[in-house]
């Protein structure tokens, strides 16, 4: 079972429209809602390989309603803790080119009850668990070391951990030791505190974040697929051209992916990292926050190429 932790999720409202264009108007072609933040992302796509996975999230209002209703019918198995405010919704729009603006809302306060509740779920799911994984940002009331607590609290019950995160819950959650951390090019350079520009530099950057505690780093550059630093040396896999028609939510079936190959194959994490960007890159040619079935990621599964650096 793999236990996915997603503090601040959200309905998703993705727009597709004609053009996207500074200062000019866009019509809208399509709209469409759905479950949202990046642990549920990941258990529906887990869910969706035939991995079992249980999404833990705090769930309010009529949001939060809609919410368990869209997995409920995904047939992803849920544990929702109730709070006292609506869940947040996030606007994604996106035209026809792949070119993509994403509006977040930042989430509903959470009083220390609800977060003390929050904690206590996911503790409760890890007996018997073989990976948790901590994604997305943490709503207000939510202390940055959240997620520190909760990968602790998981190695001492041997079940592994991957960490995404930004900004403070990221270097605390670094800190805790986690199995992977998985930050895209962005994040690491928030956390490095310099520009990532060139292969060389993002090569460096995923040997200097994995030297601050995980036992591995996943860092995913966009099309050009990811960069890991494994225990058996650094190695980058590179995905095949693909016409992206929205990126968004590629890095999540890229997280996603890799975990559910780790469970299956613990001892490479080579072969993982394949998969990860094979489901990453498969997503991003499908419109919308819509995640590759498992025969469309084993499609660029076989024209992924993972080479070992040094």
């Amino acid at each position: 079972m793999i236990v996915t932790v997603t503090a601040n999720p959200a309905i998703d409202r993705t727009l597709s429209v004609d053009r996207l264009a500074f200062e000019d108007r866009a019509y809208v072609n399509s709209s469409h809602d759905s479950a949202g933040g990046r642990g549920i992302n990941a258990s529906c796509v887990i869910h969706s390989f035939g991995g079992r996975s249980i999404a833990v999230f705090p769930s309010g209002g009529n949001s939060g309603k809609r919410l368990e209703q869209y997995l409920g019918g995904r047939g992803v198995t849920i544990a929702p803790v109730p709070i006292r405010n609506p869940i947040r919704t996030n606007l994604t729009v996106t035209d026809k080119h792949g070119l993509t603006v994403n509006l977040n809302e930042t989430g509903p306060m959470l009083s220390r009850a609800e977060v003390a509740r929050l904690e206590q779920a996911v503790l409760e799911r890890l007996d018997g668990a073989s990976w948790l994984m901590v994604c997305g940002s943490l709503p207000p009331g939510v202390p940055s070391a959240f997620y520190a607590r909760l990968i602790a609290a998981a190695r001492k019950r041997n079940v592994r951990t991957l960490l995404d995160g930004d900004g403070p819950p990221l270097r605390e959650g670094i800190e805790a030791g986690p199995t992977v951390v998985t930050p895209n090019q962005q994040e690491a350079e928030r956390l490095l505190g310099r520009t990532l520009l060139t292969r060389t530099t993002c090569l460096e950057a995923a040997e200097a974040i994995r030297a601050m505690g995980p036992e591995m780093t996943v860092l995913s550059i966009g099309s050009r697929g990811a960069i890991a630093s494994l225990p058996a040396g650094i190695y980058e896999a590179v995905p095949p051209h693909v016409d992206a028609v929205c990126p968004i939510g590629a890095g999540d079936a890229l997280r996603a992916a890799f975990t559910w190959s780790m469970e299956q194959k613990p001892d490479k994490p080579a072969h993982a990292l394949r998969w990860g960007v094979a489901a990453g890159t498969a997503s991003s040619r499908l419109p919308g926050m819509n995640f590759a079935s498992l025969s469309q990621a084993e499609e660029i599964f076989r024209q992924v190429e993972v080479r070992r650096i040094e």
